[in-house]
């Protein structure tokens, strides 16, 4: 006897949706007070962040207390230099392959 494989699959693939949907709730939070003494991180932050973004993200899998994103910014204009700062490096590599 032949399986309905579409039939299958569709089970599958609800099956680990609920998974990825339901795994996040397990997660420990972490008080964030600790993060956000001092002065917040401005537009030049964002930039400088964005910019080293790929090195603090391989250093953000080796070490616990390394963030990609600094968490004491002031909003919108740190998002904004992170977000140029990021997207340089994909600027500069389309231009590397022409």
């Amino acid at each position: 006897m032949k399986k309905n494989t579409s039939f299958f699959g569709f089970w599958v693939l609800a099956t680990c949706f609920l998974l990825l949907t339901l795994l996040p709730s397990c997660a420990v939070n972490q008080s964030v007070e600790t993060c956000v003494q001092g002065d917040p991180y401005g537009f030049w932050g964002g930039l400088l962040h964005g910019i080293i973004a790929p090195f603090g993200f391989v250093g953000m899998l080796i070490w616990d207390n390394v963030a990609m994103y600094a968490p004491n910014n002031n909003g919108a204009w740190y998002a904004f230099g992170y977000l140029l700062g990021s997207g340089g490096w994909g600027l500069l590599a389309s231009r590397g392959s022409k």
